[in-house]
């Protein structure tokens, strides 16, 4: 078997070159080097409300092919990342039901929202990783996470949240669920953790 790099998931950017997308970071598991993935919205908000915490009311896709797996005995043993061309990270899915092992070929961006449903490892190459990987100085990652949470703040209309009582961010929080706004429930759960320290 080649050598391969366990990496985890870092968290995700919006990102402000493509309209509509968003960064996923993934991050060398006991390095310092990061990987960027953009990945559309609706994979985003399906990792976000993973990374979040957020239980939605139904299943979405992606919780729907975890169970699905499951109730038929299968589980999801790896992710691997094996090949980076023209900018796209190619992905597979290594899925056993104990007696044989099935390879799958996968956007990333799905991949990476199945394993947050598993817990299975990823795994790239030392090759991805030294073409597509970056080290975030210390200086610069304080600043962004300032920069995000400020922005995560920001509601386009009405008072600002942090001005708002913990039990009234949990009814907006409530109510984003029910309106399946995932997105906005996970800001409004990040501002509730904060608030709660």
């Amino acid at each position: 078997m080649d050598e391969r790099i366990r990496l985890k998931v870092l968290g995700l950017s919006y990102n402000q070159l493509q309209s509509g997308a968003f960064a996923l970071i993934l991050a060398e598991d006991g390095g310092p080097r990061r990987i960027p993935v953009v990945i559309g919205a609706p994979e985003a908000q399906s990792i976000a409300i993973r990374i979040e915490g957020v239980r939605p009311p139904r299943p979405i896709t992606h919780d729907l092919f975890v169970s699905f797996a499951q109730a038929f005995g299968v589980r999801l043993r790896e992710m691997y990342i094996y090949r980076f061309d023209d900018g796209i990270f190619y992905s597979e899915l290594t899925f056993t039901d104990g007696e044989r092992q099935v390879v799958l070929d996968a956007r990333t961006s799905d991949a990476v929202a199945i394993v947050m449903r598993t817990g299975a490892p990823i795994y790239t190459t030392p090759e991805i990783l030294e073409q597509t990987g970056f080290i975030i100085e210390e200086a610069e990652h304080s600043d962004d996470i300032e920069d995000d949470s400020a922005r995560a703040d920001e509601l386009p209309e009405g008072p600002r949240p942090e001005n708002l009582a913990v039990e009234e961010l949990q009814k907006m929080l409530d109510r984003a669920i029910e309106e399946e706004n995932y997105e906005e429930a996970a800001r409004l759960n990040e501002i509730i953790k904060n608030k709660q320290k």
